[in-house]
């Protein structure tokens, strides 16, 4: 099988030649300390079955924009309306800071201001000063909330040019300047994750609005992206996980939310990948009754999630590919080539029966030695189905 057929073959829960290995994204800084080296470079030198990560806008929006050395008051983006109707634009300025890269974002509209402040180190980015700071904040969001479509011919083109090679993976766009695919993960990021909890118990009509809010866009996006040929679409995050949410509040606050989505990606004819990167156990046959076509990130106890990969097969594998389950702290560094090979080994025989299993890490990582990245793919190599 060429990679794309085996990557597929495992998504639609049937049986490759033998075990699909890849990764999650691959951080830039990372890929700098390669050497500066390509996604596609990346893929090609391990022998790794190749994802393509796009997901273009037909529009230019701020939903990923972060400029480097942005100046003071300088535009990025902006909208003559939003959803709602009222105008706005969003501005960036560099922030000074002593320890990492600062960039304030100010969106501008009829009703009022909200700022934000994203602090990044050269390994990732996160928010420093929430967007959404009292209640009534909403009214603002909903007046900046976007209703972006996909650029189907540039999703159709990078297909086309990756070819066999691998997969074309997509997400589902989050609120501009920085947000996440799915609801109750994009409500965290622009209040904060304790008290959204709280507002759940205290006001859960203000979250239920909120989510609605911000569930319109993310709805308009995949309605948009019939005829893009995506071979896999991402929602989800980790702040619907079981290590930070309740399976009540999950029930109440997650479901209704994302469901939707997941319905609206498969009648645009988009497969679909829930990412939990977190505590996953009491949630599978939750997350599983949305009807996604595959789920991540299956984060071992080591790395502090819970994930039982056998009891997880014997559960959900029949339904749902899994995808993940890698130890990338311990398994990527500091240990032996032998080491990485039986945790692949292990991971091939607790969740790659009758297929549906894609070897990844548990999502992102920041380091990995050579060595044993390569014994990695060559045990995946070996495991092959009879």
């Amino acid at each position: 099988m060429t990679s794309r057929e085996r990557l597929l073959a495992a998504l639609d829960r049937r049986v490759p030649d033998r075990l699909p290995a890849t990764t999650h994204h691959l951080m830039p800084s990372f890929l700098a300390g390669m050497g500066g080296l390509t996604e596609r470079e990346f893929f090609d030198r391990f022998g790794l079955d190749a994802i393509c990560w796009t997901t273009p806008l037909e529009q230019p929006s701020p939903v990923h924009v972060r400029p480097p050395g942005a100046g003071a008051g300088q535009v990025i983006a902006g909208a003559e309306h939003g959803t709602s109707g009222a105008a706005w634009h969003l501005e960036c300025e560099a922030v000074p800071d002593a320890r990492y890269r600062a960039t304030r974002y100010t969106f501008s509209t009829s009703r009022g201001k909200l700022t934000t402040l994203l602090q990044d180190d050269g390994h990732t980015t996160w928010v420093r000063e929430r967007l959404v700071k009292e209640k009534r904040d909403i009214e603002i969001v909903e007046a900046i909330a976007l209703e972006p479509r996909c650029d189907i011919e540039a999703v159709n083109a990078a297909v086309d040019a990756f070819g066999d090679r691998g997969i074309v993976r997509g997400a589902v766009p989050g609120f501009p300047a920085y947000g996440q695919p799915g609801c109750w993960q994009d409500a965290a990021v622009l209040f904060g994750i304790e008290p959204l909890i709280l507002a759940s118990f205290s006001d859960p009509g203000w979250v239920t609005g909120m989510l609605s809010i911000l569930q319109r866009p993310k709805l308009a996006f995949l309605r948009s992206a019939r005829g893009g040929r995506f071979d896999l679409v991402e929602l989800g995050g980790g702040d619907a996980s079981s290590t930070v949410i309740s399976p009540s509040i999950f029930d109440r606050f997650v479901t209704p939310f994302d469901a939707p989505l997941i319905a609206a990606a498969h009648e645009a004819g988009l497969r679909v990948v829930y990412h939990t990167c977190g505590g996953m156990m009491p949630l599978l046959e939750r997350i599983a009754d949305m009807g996604p076509d595959g789920m991540e990130t299956f984060t071992p106890r080591s790395m502090g999630g819970d994930a039982r990969m056998s009891e997880a097969k014997r559960r959900i594998g029949s339904r749902v590919c899994m995808i993940g389950g890698f130890d990338q702290f311990h398994d990527f560094v500091g240990c032996t080539p032998e080491q990485t090979r039986r945790a692949v080994r292990r991971l091939f025989d607790e969740a790659g029966e009758g297929g549906g299993y894609i070897l990844a890490p548990s999502d992102h990582f920041f380091e990995a030695e050579e060595i044993l990245l390569r014994a990695f793919a060559d045990e995946a190599r070996r495991c092959v189905y009879a």
